[in-house]
């Protein structure tokens, strides 16, 4: 019902996030025969709704950063299901985490051959495959530009978050712990991300009277993307405890407002 249903609310493209199908995927008699059915359901409703499959954001398929290459390789397989599954969907891009243990140099090589298997993988079928900064050193913007600069291909870029920028939690945790590194100005990292951008995702979680986000200057991220020469999608993701619909629309209004 997806697709419809962000039609219903003005939207033209659709995100996918693999993790919402988990229960379509394990009643299938194997992962890729669950891809396939959810692609071809997926693919019939959007469209139906005349929208547009812009990308999928892929979580819980392995780290692609650590040290263990047998467990990182492995990783790497289980993405390219979601690369076909992007392509039978006429999506635009892939959207992956780059996790990782050891130095910060041993994960930039671990990330950087992940993401250039990938990029060669998907090339032929013109999918991006994209990082976005979400925890860990992806939140560091310097760290990601490293990693875009060793693998250098065109299909192989960024999607920056306009939140998102935890780099280390207490305890090690990966979520749901108290941040205790972030990184300390989210507009440069905005920016310097941007010339390997193939996406973007406006977050947010709350709204003040007058329509403003209230711990992002929408205006000024708005800007970095427009002063950027991007011209694809802005992605929204309102991940606030308030009414999903009023936020996401409350959203959307400050994109095109900020936009114009």
């Amino acid at each position: 019902e997806f697709p419809q249903i962000a039609k219903d609310l003005g939207f033209e493209g659709l995100e996918y996030v693999n993790g919402l199908y988990e229960k379509h995927l394990e009643t299938a008699k194997s992962p890729l025969a669950g891809v396939k059915s959810m692609t071809h359901k997926l693919l019939k409703e959007s469209k139906a709704a005349g929208m547009e499959n812009v990308l999928i954001m892929i979580d819980g398929e392995g780290d692609l950063g650590i040290h263990d290459q047998s467990k990182r390789l492995e990783g790497v397989e289980n993405h390219k299901k979601w690369i076909d599954a992007a392509h039978a969907l006429g999506c635009q891009s892939i959207r992956l985490n780059l996790f990782g243990d050891g130095r910060r140099e041993e994960q930039v090589a671990a990330s950087s051959d992940s993401m250039r298997r990938l990029g060669e993988y998907a090339k032929d079928m013109s999918i991006n495959v994209l990082v976005e900064n979400h925890g860990g050193l992806s939140s560091d913007p310097h760290w990601v530009l490293e990693i875009m600069k060793n693998v250098n291909m065109n299909n192989v870029g960024t999607l920056p978050d306009f939140g998102n920028f935890c780099i280390e939690r207490e305890g090690g945790e990966r979520w749901d712990a108290p941040c205790i590194n972030e990184y300390k100005d989210i507009y440069e990292a905005v920016k310097l991300m941007m010339p390997y951008a193939k996406a973007v995702s406006a977050k947010s979680y709350a709204f003040d009277e007058a329509g403003k986000e209230t711990t992002i200057d929408y205006y000024k991220m708005i800007q970095i993307v427009k002063d950027s020469g991007y011209k694809g999608f802005i992605g929204v993701e309102f991940e606030g405890e308030t009414d999903a619909d009023a936020g996401i629309l409350a959203t959307k209004a400050l994109i095109l407002k900020s936009l114009a």
